[in-house]
């Protein structure tokens, strides 16, 4: 069996190196859980036959009405992912193995941020793939039945060519994402004297694993803009989204509760929801007059600056 130098045997560098693992896991920033509901996976993948549907109390005349649950099915497929490093039995046995702390502690950084990387990743591409409905899940013309049984289109976007931005209402239980966990990252290793590297190469093979996905959750709660982040415009996301009704026309309560912003978008953002006050110009075309007003929409939401989008 391999000792380093010092005394310190396989078994004590590998619980070293898994406590430095856990360390950055447990440390890391992870604001996944704000834009995206966690679900427990059991499968190769999962079907939400429920998304689309907003249990609403009413009135209890007569016999009950059973709200159906499978009118739509969305798939996700649960997908493995990895990290590995190496590290030479040579330092191993000189005492230098100390050297590789460091990178496992941003191994476990990186696997209790990836799901943010592929929630955040997911989101800005919500312009161009689709979700339960079968429209893209940023779109003009998501389906919704009235109050008169006609089929209207809703919108939850705002066209432009800038850099997208979102407003989330995550004060549900539900989310605009699904988060689905097959099994959480893990902290592995092959360093058996027996193992095929260690034995042909004097290779300590050290690494993380899991196996989970994203993917969209509803539609009704989230609204994408590449408009400019400005006041107005951001009046008349909220706007939109509060006027979102459930199939039969009943208001769905939706009130935005994050404002999601890319790294170039942060000033923008902080001045629409966390300046006290806000500049507009009046008058005329050929006689403007620029005014300092207070901010109306200060703490309406709460930024979330994203190095993912």
């Amino acid at each position: 069996m391999l000792v380093s130098r010092s005394g310190a045997s396989l078994a004590d560098i590998f619980t070293g190196y898994k406590t430095t693992f856990n360390k950055g896991f447990e440390g890391a920033k992870s604001t996944i859980s704000i834009i995206a509901m966690e679900v427990p996976s059991t499968a190769e993948s999962e079907t939400y036959a429920w998304l689309g549907n907003f249990p609403m109390v009413r009135e209890w005349v007569g016999e009950r009405i059973i709200q159906n649950l499978s009118a739509w099915k969305y798939t996700i497929a649960n997908k493995n992912f990895e990290m590995t490093v190496k590290v030479n039995g040579n330092q191993i046995e000189d005492d230098q193995y100390g050297l590789f702390t460091p990178l496992m502690q941003e191994m476990g950084r990186e696997a209790a941020i990836h799901p943010d990387r592929l929630a955040y990743d997911l989101l800005k591409k919500g312009f161009s793939e689709r979700c339960y409905d079968g429209q893209y899940f940023f779109d003009t013309d998501h389906p919704i039945e009235g109050e008169s049984g006609q089929t209207a289109s809703v919108s939850n976007m705002q066209a432009g060519s800038g850099p997208a931005w979102f407003l989330i209402d995550a004060s549900r239980q539900m989310r605009p994402l699904v988060f689905q966990k097959r099994r959480p990252y893990r902290f592995v290793s092959l360093d058996k004297a027996n193992d095929e590297r260690v034995f042909w190469q004097n290779e300590y093979i050290y690494g993380c694993d899991g196996r989970s996905n994203v993917g969209f959750g509803l539609w009704q709660l989230a609204h994408g803009s590449k408009a400019d982040l400005t006041h107005e415009n951001y009046e008349a996301a909220r706007a939109a989204m509060a006027s979102l009704t459930r199939d039969g026309g009943a208001k769905l309560g939706i009130t935005p509760t994050h404002l999601v912003v890319p790294l170039e978008l942060e000033g923008a953002a902080r001045r629409v929801v966390k300046n006290d006050t806000r500049v507009i110009t009046i008058g005329t075309a050929s006689d403007t007059t620029t005014v300092v007003i207070s901010n109306e929409w200060k703490d309406t939401a709460e930024p979330i600056v994203s190095p993912y989008l």
